[in-house]
């Protein structure tokens, strides 16, 4: 992922210097009534004034966040203000994940944005039948897919008949091969998108003889990203559970296969290639170190902090460690550790605890921080490139 693609906004500008930054993490739409919504703004408004948030900012939260942008019931809202203007305005078609947010200070809180975007996969859903395709384009989360095609089959026959006599196994055989020519259509626009969108998916579903064409014309490349669902989409009065939970499931299990891949990187070289706890990473941080910083979300909840420095190496454990980059700021240690990943260009990936509705969170113990390095541990005091004036301009670029 881009940590630092933000619509008209470069993260890295907003994060690099110290201003008075209003972020809000908060409920988009809930499909709940016109009275329960003006509620939850006057609530919003008490706790905006609680945090310390300037009236013009609060002004501004409360005149973007009911405006229609297009997000189904239940979604989020990320905002970010600063002297009255909305600076940024990030829309997810996702119930909230955690508590609600509002900070003001001299770094915006992007956590929970990243956790939003980090879940934003790529998916291509293919909707075949006999008589062509729908195929859609998405990015999870987000309100609107971003590319939809309908591929339309040669018309007639579409539907075998039994006219009997001699001419009936040719009229089959006309039938099958338009069958076989609209999924050789359908594939070669399946097998487009995939070269031009790079999905990490292809779900296909819709009629089962349909589906068997299509997966026999597609390029190979493409089949290794196949998810297929055994059922129909197309049909009438069919819904979407089966396709929901295929991709729901797939998903899941892609992301904690990202963890296990992840935690493997950093063990390898006997742990050399990782950085885990506090101290270590913060470490990692400073020199520029780290490819893929690893956060248990439950860490946002924790009360530790860390200083954010206003230039590299950006992140310190206290004053003796801010390597002259002037005095810090004491931010909840979680987000002065995404902060510093993103000014060095590192990915950033959570652990997710999500537990069901109604079911506690898990009781073990918050999994600490881990690294994986752009060059082994070792090197830090070997021949790893030293931080200078050039590194940190380049970081922070």
């Amino acid at each position: 992922m881009s940590s630092a693609d933000l619509r008209g906004v470069d993260l890295h500008e907003v994060l690099a210097e110290p201003g008075a930054w209003t972020s809000v993490y908060t409920d988009g739409p809930q499909g709940e009534p016109p009275g329960s919504v003006e509620s939850r703004m006057r609530s919003l408004k008490d706790r905006l004034g609680e945090a310390g948030v300037p009236d013009d900012d609060v002004e501004a939260v409360l005149a973007a966040l009911p405006d229609d942008i297009g997000l189904p019931a239940p979604s989020t809202r990320w905002l970010l203000v600063r002297d009255g203007n909305v600076v940024a305005d990030e829309g997810f078609a996702a119930a909230r994940r955690g508590p609600e947010r509002v900070t003001h200070g001299a770094f915006p809180e992007i956590a929970p944005l990243l956790r939003h975007r980090g879940s934003e996969r790529r998916i291509l859903v293919v909707e075949t039948g006999r008589d062509g395709a729908d195929l859609t384009f998405e990015r999870l989360g987000r309100a609107t897919p971003e590319q939809v095609q309908h591929v339309e089959g040669d018309g007639h026959p579409i539907t075998k008949v039994s006219p009997g006599g001699w001419s009936q196994a040719r009229f089959q055989r006309s039938v099958e091969e338009v069958w076989q020519h609209t999924q050789s259509d359908v594939a070669d626009a399946v097998d487009r998108i995939v070269r031009e969108r790079r999905p990490e998916h292809v779900f296909v579903t819709g009629d089962a003889q349909a589906r068997g064409l299509l997966l026999e014309n597609i390029e190979g490349g493409t089949l290794d990203l196949v998810v297929e669902v055994d059922a129909d989409t197309r049909a009438d009065g069919a819904d979407d559970a089966a396709l929901l939970q295929a991709i729901d499931e797939t998903v899941s299990a892609a992301h904690d296969d990202v963890i296990a891949a992840t935690r493997d990187r950093a063990a390898e070289q006997d742990a050399r290639n990782g950085a885990s706890g506090l101290t270590a990473v913060v470490g990692a941080l400073q020199q520029a170190q780290v490819d893929t910083l690893l956060l248990d979300e439950r860490m946002l909840d924790d009360e530790e902090t860390l200083l954010a420095l206003p230039a590299a190496p950006w992140v310190a454990l206290n004053a003796e460690d801010t390597f002259e980059a002037g005095p810090g700021t004491p931010l909840p240690a979680a987000e002065a550790l995404v902060r510093a990943a993103v000014l060095t260009d590192a990915d950033v990936l959570f652990i997710e605890d999500e537990p069901a509705e109604g079911e506690p969170r898990s009781s073990s113990d918050t999994v600490p921080p881990l690294a994986v390095l752009r060059w082994p541990e070792a090197s830090l005091t070997g021949d790893a490139p030293p931080q200078n004036a050039d590194r940190s301009d380049e970081t922070a670029g």
